[in-house]
């Protein structure tokens, strides 16, 4: 009798994970939230926070003339881009580190090269300062304690991804390099779009970045 209640148990807790999204999955964390921004696409086109409202992203840092770990890192993007190319939802944000060069001329050739579509996948360029600063304190793929040194002196270089939910949080991130980690990026990707929009937080860049 007890066997029967157990059996009874388990097929209704795989019922309701195959019926209601996100049941029985651990949800990721919120380690920050993503303030206002502007930047220009490779199609000289501002692209805001708010035309990423309402969707699911990975954001990356990278530079057109590097000859390390870019070219595999978008070579990673690409797949990712082509995996879910049928998603409405879902877009990629390359960000340059090194705007002096990286003209929005220079990106639509580095993006075509990709074969890259301008309304899933952005590249985006413009104040350095401005790119660095939300790498560091928006996505938290670098040190904000480099933001004391003087721009003309740095020079951001990661191979780590950040992932935004629908609501404009970065819930987790990756390294670009390893497989284990894009497989997994890929599967929270998957239960990410399952989520329902959250309201960005209006205090977000304002007061607190940190989630409370």
């Amino acid at each position: 009798m007890v066997g029967f209640f157990v059996l009874l148990f388990v097929g209704f807790y795989f019922a309701l994970g195959q019926f209601v999204p996100g049941f029985g999955a651990t949800a990721l964390p919120v380690l920050s939230y993503v303030p206002a921004f502007s930047f220009d696409n490779q199609e000289g086109k501002p692209v805001t926070d708010k035309d990423l409202t309402g969707k699911v992203y990975v954001a990356e840092y990278f530079f057109t003339t590097c000859r390390g770990i870019c070219p595999k890192l978008n070579t990673n993007m690409k797949k990712l881009a082509e995996d879910y190319a049928h998603e409405p939802d879902f877009r990629i944000c390359s960000y340059t580190v090194d705007p002096e060069t990286d003209t929005v001329g220079r990106m639509k050739h580095y993006a075509d090269s990709l074969g890259a579509d301008p309304q899933r996948w952005y590249f985006l360029t413009g104040r350095k300062d401005s790119l660095y600063h939300l790498a560091r304190t928006g996505y938290l793929l670098d040190d904000p304690k480099n933001n004391a040194i003087n721009i003309n002196e740095q020079f951001l270089h990661t191979q780590f991804l950040a992932l935004v939910d629908k609501g404009g949080r970065v819930r987790k991130i990756y390294d670009g390099l390893k497989k284990d980690e894009l497989d997994e990026l890929e599967k929270d990707i998957a239960a990410l779009l399952k989520e329902k929009a959250s309201v960005p937080r209006f205090a977000n860049g304002l007061f607190n970045n940190n989630p409370g």
